[in-house]
C-alpha cells in the first residue's frame, strides 16, 4: 500500500462508537465500492467506500463488514468478509489480503471469504430484528443514476428478509465522522504537509506561455513522489478568465504573461484528504489590480477563519463571510454602498462575484459528511475558501486553507503553505 499502516485501534474505536448507537438486536452490513470500468477490460483506480474504511481500515474491493453486537455467540459479533485470493489472481492482479492480514489491519478477529457471506449471515439473521444498511446519502446527486454495491445489498436483503426492520447506517456514520480523532487528524495533517511541499515546487515551474496541464503535471509528479496515495480530486489549474469557472478542470489553456492562475488541489493520504487553493501570477509578479483583489480575498480568509470555532452555526458563519466579501467588493469598486443598502435581500448583489459557500467538512471525503444544522465542535476539520470572480476583468481569485477546530478557536493545518503576496513572489523569483 502507498501509506504507512494505520493503527487498528482507530477502527476498533470507530466500530465501538458505531455499535453503541445501533438499536438492540440489529445487524449492520457495510459493503465496499465497486471497481469502476472504463472501456473493454480497463478499470479506473479503486477507491474504497468511506464508511466501510472508517469502520474496518480495509482498502480492497469485494469486502463486507458485518456487526452484530447482541449476537449470542461472541464470534458472530464482528465478521469481516474479504475476497479469497489465488495463484491466478496473484499472477494477474498481484497480492490480495490474507485472512490474517485483514484481521491485523482491521482488528476484527473473525475473517471469512466473501463467497461465504450469504450462508453465514443466514445463521444469524433470523435471531436479529433488523438491519442497518449503507447507502449514499451524501451528495446523492453524484450517484443518482448509478447502481452501487450498497444498492444491490439493500435489494437483496429486503428480498431475502422482508419482515425485518431496516435502518440507515449512514445516519450513524454521518454523526460520528464529523468529529475527528487524533489519529484521523494526523492523517489529514500528513496530506496537508504533502500538498505544501508540492505547491512550493510548482511555484518554481511557472512561467509565461506554459500550458495549464504542464503545471498540473508538475503538481501531480511532486504530490505522488512525496507520498500521496492519490490526488484528492482532479486539480483545477485555471489561468486568467478560466478561474471564473468554479469547477473548471480541463487545464488545457496557455498561461499568458500578466495573467493570474488559480490552483485548487488536494492530497489523499490513507483515504484522508487535504483541500487547498492558491493564486499565483504567471510571470512571478502580481499586477496592481491582481494585488487589490488578492488582498481583499486574503483579508476575508484571515477574518473569516476566526469564525471557525465551537458553537458557531454554519448558517451564521456563511452570512458573516458574505458580509466580509460584500465590504471588499465595495472597496474594489465592483459595488457601491448605495446599491448594497437598496438591494433585494433575497437576491444579494455580492452573488454576482461570489456565488459559493466558504466552508465544508474535510476528512474521508473532500466534501465530508456533516449536518450543517450542527454547530461547529472541537475536533471538526473544515475548509475556509472565500473568493472573488470578475469575468469582465479576466480575474478569478480564491484562497483556501484547512482548519482544525479546537476548544478556543482553530489551528490552520495548511499554515506552512505560502499565501502572502511577498512570499509567493519571492519563491517564484528563486
Amino acid at each position: 500500500m502507498r501509506y504507512d499502516p494505520v493503527p487498528n485501534r482507530l477502527f476498533i474505536k470507530n466500530r465501538n462508537n458505531f455499535v453503541s448507537k445501533m438499536v438492540p438486536n440489529s445487524i449492520a452490513i457495510l459493503t465496499s465500492n465497486d471497481v469502476k470500468h472504463n472501456n473493454a477490460d480497463d478499470v479506473m483506480g479503486f477507491a474504497q467506500n468511506n464508511d466501510l474504511f472508517y469502520l474496518s481500515g480495509i482498502d480492497q474491493e469485494d469486502t463486507i463488514l458485518v456487526l452484530y453486537p447482541d449476537a449470542y455467540k461472541a464470534e458472530n459479533r464482528e465478521i469481516l468478509f474479504v475476497k479469497e485470493t489465488s495463484e491466478q489472481i496473484k499472477i494477474w492482479d498481484g497480492e490480495k489480503l490474507t485472512k490474517g492480514k485483514a484481521s491485523e489491519i482491521s482488528g476484527v478477529k473473525r475473517v471469512e471469504w466473501v463467497q461465504d457471506f450469504e450462508m453465514i449471515l443466514q445463521y444469524m439473521a433470523f435471531e436479529a430484528d433488523g438491519f442497518y444498511l449503507g447507502h449514499n446519502e451524501h451528495l446523492k446527486r453524484v450517484t443518482k443514476d448509478q447502481e452501487t454495491q450498497q444498492d444491490r445489498m439493500i435489494v437483496w436483503c429486503k428480498e431475502k428478509y422482508p419482515l425485518h426492520a431496516y435502518y440507515r447506517a449512514a445516519k450513524i456514520t454521518r454523526e460520528l465522522r464529523q468529529v475527528k480523532s487524533k489519529e484521523e487528524i494526523a492523517l489529514i495533517q500528513k496530506a496537508a504537509d504533502i500538498s505544501v511541499d508540492a505547491f512550493k515546487r510548482v511555484l518554481k515551474s511557472c512561467k509565461p506561455n506554459i500550458k495549464e496541464y504542464e503545471l498540473e503535471a508538475e503538481l501531480t509528479y511532486h504530490l505522488i513522489k512525496a507520498g500521496a496515495t492519490r490526488q484528492a480530486f482532479k486539480p483545477i489549474v485555471a489561468s486568467g478568465e478560466n478561474a471564473c469557472a468554479l469547477h473548471y478542470n480541463s487545464n488545457d489553456s496557455v498561461c499568458n504573461d500578466g495573467a493570474m492562475i488559480l490552483l485548487d488541489f488536494g492530497v489523499c493520504y490513507a483515504n484522508y484528504n487535504s483541500d487547498t487553493t492558491r493564486c499565483i501570477p504567471v510571470n512571478g509578479q502580481f499586477s496592481e489590480r491582481q494585488k487589490q483583489i488578492y488582498t481583499s480575498v486574503l483579508h476575508c480568509l484571515k477574518e473569516g477563519s476566526k469564525l471557525l470555532k465551537p458553537g458557531i452555526v454554519p448558517k451564521d458563519y456563511e452570512q458573516q463571510m458574505a458580509s466580509l466579501i460584500e465590504i471588499e467588493l465595495i472597496k474594489l469598486g465592483l459595488l457601491t454602498a448605495g446599491e448594497v443598502s437598496n438591494q433585494d435581500p433575497e437576491r444579494p448583489l455580492y452573488k454576482k462575484y461570489f456565488m459559493h459557500g466558504t466552508a465544508h467538512h474535510l476528512g474521508l471525503d473532500v466534501h465530508d459528511v456533516g449536518l450543517y444544522s450542527r454547530p461547529f465542535e472541537k475536533g471538526m476539520v473544515l475548509t475556509c475558501e472565500p473568493g472573488i470572480y470578475i469575468p469582465e476583468e479576466g480575474i478569478g481569485c480564491r484562497l483556501e486553507n484547512d482548519y482544525l477546530i479546537t476548544e478556543t478557536g482553530n489551528i490552520n493545518l495548511t499554515e506552512a503553505m505560502p499565501i502572502e503576496i511577498e512570499a509567493i513572489e519571492s519563491l517564484m523569483k528563486q
